[in-house]
């Protein structure tokens, strides 16, 4: 009996010792900690890059600003490979700032975001003006609440594919304030609003900024979470900066919010593991062009690299062998940005019954229909445009059968404000001012008002009304200062100053995204002001006599170019069709003056290269065509000093041409760096008194060569051209937007 116990107890632990065994050891949680620094903080995807390939499992992630947003990514399933993709996609200088997507803008809007190098949507709370920071933050909210698609709900964040956490500083208090829970856009947004530049994002009682003022590397957040093995990745100064480093602004704010990025730095640092300390030597927290983003990943990745060995010795340390392969996540499947999808149910938070009533109408939303995310997009526009909500978001809700659709408004705009300045050799100096202001009414509409300074002075007033179609009447007033110099043969020949008094009443003016067509009628009066004059040349007081036109116009326009001054892919299509008129009907006693124009311009693009041909001519058919009406040429673009002007290459100042011109530039366009292009234009035009001579009269041909860095602030560079026209060398510079 005795020996019968012995065994059986024998048995018992060579059992569970064999049990043991087979079991799969308990390995400790792993935190990887992520550290502020702007654009700097891309080089954390180099290092995710180096994690997975070693095969370390990520249990907890937490980061602060730029941290924040490869982190919370991260922990949804965004591996390091599909955030390199996207971070090299990203337009940031679009998502940087608060412009609209070109994508979803009618042709004025497109125009107008292309005119002003800054605007601002004014909301007033009592007499303080809200907001905070030169940029609201729109694009970048929109851009996280996209990538978070399925986690937009308030969540706690303990409870997403990886435990996350971020940091934000509360500045009411100037306290640390830590994400567990909540909307994962807001805390990403709030977690990197750098003071002054981006807005604040309000919490209850709270106003948060950018969380590396208090915790820019924040391991003990993770120690918290329970992480017991702890990988940092720090992009923060290794050689903090001197005196002379700090010879700018930027350097000087730079520097106020890095030298607060050490508060509690060196003692995180202590609590971590494995440190990969990235040198961004070089590069600051606004480097986000395409040739520095792909500097920094690398850097990110080589540093990681160098830490090889660390990386197989921590696997021990951890409790995993050293072919151990964690499985790499991926985020949610979401829907094709143009799937339909049944609509179950609609929500308008934060909106009128009017407006309600109003996107309904306009884009047919009804339960029953569908919508796809791109048609929601429409919708935002509609409402920040038409309806002139400061922010607006949607989420498409995915149900059983359908979805449930959210269209969300904050606050109205009292006006939005924009500022646009430029030099160049031919006016100096020149500013332009606007002010759109909406009108509460059942029918959306705006009063939107426009002055230009400088050396040609613009006044402009439109009020314009936004139906429940894609229709928009409008009517405007304008008044125009004009003080041209005209040049023959590449030499000045007179001055002339006057003013153009326009009034335009379009009833039929409708879009659908790409298109925008017109059907106007128009009342122009030109005063003659001073005339500085070789009468031989110009046949003399002619010129002087004050005159008005009352016209009726046809406009058509197309445009699919994915950027306004250097496409690389899409077409423009500008077409018109005016009939000119002293009486409504005739011109001097007969017939009036038809005016034909169209430019029609195509991109094609291989690797740095586009290719462009442009197409474009003016016609003029009738027997007076008065001097106000005569073919302009000349200058960079079209329409540039007066409405009818058309370039040409190597033709740096505006001088006449006949009646009827036809024009094909073809342009090279190769792209060197991130934001510099070499242009290379060549063109050629035939140009006659009648139609049917315009063969008969030589070929004008003319060629150029620029430069231009595209900036923030504009296109900047310079323009070297020579036509057979002018017969001389014409040197054009230009810095800023055109308008």
């Amino acid at each position: 009996m005795k020996n019968w116990i012995v065994s059986a107890l024998f048995l018992f632990f060579a059992l569970a010792g064999y049990a043991q065994a087979e079991q799969p050891q308990t390995r400790k949680k792993v935190g990887v900690v992520l550290s502020g620094g702007g654009a700097k903080g891309v080089a954390h995807i180099g290092a995710l890059k180096v994690l997975e390939r070693a095969g370390i499992p990520v249990d907890i992630v937490t980061g602060t600003s730029m941290g924040s947003i490869i982190g919370g990514l991260y922990s949804i399933g965004y591996n390091a490979e599909l955030m390199d993709s996207i971070v090299r996609d990203i337009d940031w200088s679009t998502v940087l700032s608060d412009k609209e997507n070109l994508q979803y803008q009618r042709m004025s809007e497109r125009k107008k975001q292309n005119t002003y190098v800054y605007s601002r949507a004014i909301m007033f709370k009592g007499s303080n003006v809200e907001d905070g920071g030169l940029i609201t933050g729109k694009n970048l909210g929109e851009l996280f609440e996209n990538l978070t698609a399925g986690y937009n709900d308030s969540i706690n964040f303990n409870h997403l594919p990886i435990p996350f956490a971020c940091v934000a500083t509360n500045i009411v208090d100037n306290t640390e304030y830590v994400f567990h829970k909540g909307y994962l856009p807001h805390a990403m947004r709030a977690s990197m609003a750098i003071p002054m530049v981006f807005s604040p994002v309000r919490l209850g009682d709270m106003v948060l900024v950018d969380g590396g003022l208090r915790n820019n590397y924040p391991v003990d957040i993770a120690r918290e979470m329970g992480a017991e093995i702890i990988i940092g990745v720090t992009v923060q100064e290794i050689e903090r900066k001197t005196a002379d480093d700090l010879s700018n602004t930027s350097d000087v704010l730079l520097q106020l919010i890095d030298v607060n990025c050490y508060n509690k730095y060196e003692d995180n640092l202590a609590m971590t593991d494995l440190a990969i300390r990235v040198d961004t030597k070089g590069y600051n927290a606004a480097s986000f062009s395409k040739a520095a983003i792909d500097t920094l990943i690398s850097r990110g990745e080589n540093k990681a690299m160098e830490h090889w060995d660390d990386l197989m010795a921590l696997k021990r340390k951890i409790g995993i062998s050293n072919d151990y392969k964690p499985t790499i996540l991926q985020p949610l499947n979401l829907n094709s940005n143009t799937e339909e999808m049944t609509i179950q149910s609609l929500e308008f938070q934060n909106m009128t019954a009017n407006d309600e009533r109003f996107l309904r109408a306009k884009f047919h939303l009804k339960e029953g229909g569908t919508i796809s995310p791109e048609q929601a997009k429409l919708v935002e526009t509609s409402m920040r445009v038409d309806l002139f909500y400061k922010t607006a978001s949607s989420r498409i809700i995915q149900t059983e059968g359908g979805c449930k659709v959210v269209f969300k408004a904050d606050q109205k705009k009292n006006s939005q404000l924009s500022i646009g300045g430029r030099f160049d050799t031919e006016e100096i100096v020149a500013m332009q001012l606007n002010a759109d202001f909406p009108i509460r009414a059942s029918v959306p509409a705006d009063i939107d008002i426009t002055a230009r300074l400088g050396r040609r002075m613009m006044g402009r007033i439109d009020l314009a009304l936004h139906p429940r179609s894609f229709t928009r009447p409008s009517l405007s007033y304008i008044i125009r200062y004009n003080d041209i110099n005209i040049f023959q043969g590449g030499e000045k020949d007179y001055n002339v100053t006057y003013n153009q008094h326009t009034v335009n009443l379009s009833l039929l003016n409708f879009y659908r995204r790409n298109f925008d067509v017109s059907f106007s009628a128009q009342w122009d009066y030109y005063h003659f002001r001073d005339l500085l004059i070789n009468r031989e040349q110009t046949g003399g007081d002619e010129m002087l006599e004050n005159d008005h036109y009352i016209s009726y116009r046809a406009d058509v326009n197309y445009i699919s170019e994915d950027t306004w001054y250097f496409p690389t892919r899409g077409a423009r299509f500008i077409g018109n069709f005016t009939y000119h008129t002293d009486d409504f009907t005739k011109m001097k006693d007969d017939t009036g003056l038809m005016d034909v124009s169209a430019m029609w311009r195509k991109s094609w693009t291989s690797g740095r290269f586009t290719f462009q041909p442009t197409f474009y001519g003016r016609l003029l058919f009738g027997d007076h065509v008065p001097y106000a009406l005569r073919n302009i040429i000349g200058g960079q673009w079209f329409g540039h000093y007066v409405t009818q002007q058309m370039p040409f290459a190597g033709v740096g100042h505006v001088e006449f041409t006949d009646h009827h011109f036809v024009g094909v530039q073809l342009q090279g366009q190769y792209r060197m760096g991130g934001s510099h292009y070499l242009l290379l234009r060549l063109a050629g035009a035939q140009h006659a008194p009648k139609f049917s001579e315009l063969m008969d009269h030589k070929t004008m041909l003319g060629g150029s060569v620029s430069y231009y860095y595209n900036t923030m602030l504009g296109p900047m560079g310079a323009t070297l051209g020579y036509s057979n026209k002018t017969h001389e060398l014409n040197l054009y510079i230009n810095l800023g937007l055109e308008f």
